[in-house]
């Protein structure tokens, strides 16, 4: 893949993950108070993943083509990482 396709597939996927962060904050309101507190500390930590991902992503799309490789695998570990935890995340609320 170049780097220009994966550059927009990166930033397609990071906008549809983050929009699912804010449904998940939905489904939160919608919860009983003790749940809330619970899935409120998990959001916070997803939305700490979320910082880190598009730090990675701007790295991503400043990047030398020296540093192509070293950060597009920075950028695909630090999304894989918050896929999971997103994943997880998103069970409880089910």
């Amino acid at each position: 893949m170049d780097r220009e396709k994966f550059k927009k597939d990166a930033q397609l996927k990071m906008n549809e993950l983050f929009a699912e962060i804010d449904e998940l904050k939905v489904k939160r309101d919608k919860a009983n108070a003790d749940a809330q507190a619970e899935y409120d500390e998990k959001i916070d930590k997803l939305n700490q993943q979320k910082e880190d991902v598009k730090a990675k992503y701007e790295d991503l799309a400043n990047a030398s083509d020296e540093k192509w490789d070293e950060v597009k695998a920075a950028f695909t570990e630090a999304s894989d990482s918050f896929k999971e935890g997103f994943s997880a995340i998103a069970s409880i609320f089910k």
